[in-house]
């Protein structure tokens, strides 16, 4: 009895669909619980990362291989693959530069807060 490597694909596709899912839920628990804007930002971070980028790669693997897809199965795989290369560089520069722009304009509130590494001597 020989194992179809179609199979396998499609189950690890879906598998990485599934984890993607599970990250995305985190980051919406994340963003209804933490306490400030800074630990929030954190939350959408993973939830936009790994609630994106994970499905979009079991995507591509899922559709390389799916047979049914013909020709075709290359193109959605090549098009998901580089979806997602591109929203893991650009989500941490702009989360980057939304922490960064609320730190140096002090409009987000900072408590709690037990460390500061941006101020001299590290107090809040």
């Amino acid at each position: 009895m020989a194992i179809d490597p179609y199979l396998i694909g499609r189950f690890v596709g879906a598998v990485i669909v599934l984890v993607g899912a599970f990250y995305d839920l985190t980051g919406s628990i994340g963003m209804l619980r933490f306490p400030n804007f800074f630990t929030r930002l954190h939350a959408a971070t993973v939830g936009a990362i790994g609630g994106s980028v994970l499905p979009m790669l079991g995507v591509s693997i899922y559709a390389a291989s799916e047979p049914a897809l013909g020709e075709y199965r290359w193109f959605m795989a090549g098009a998901s693959a580089v979806a997602a290369l591109i929203i893991l560089i650009v989500a941490p520069a702009g989360t980057h530069v939304l922490a960064r722009a609320a730190y140096r304009s002090g409009t987000a509130p900072k408590e709690p807060c037990t460390y500061d590494a941006g101020k001299e001597g590290g107090e809040c």
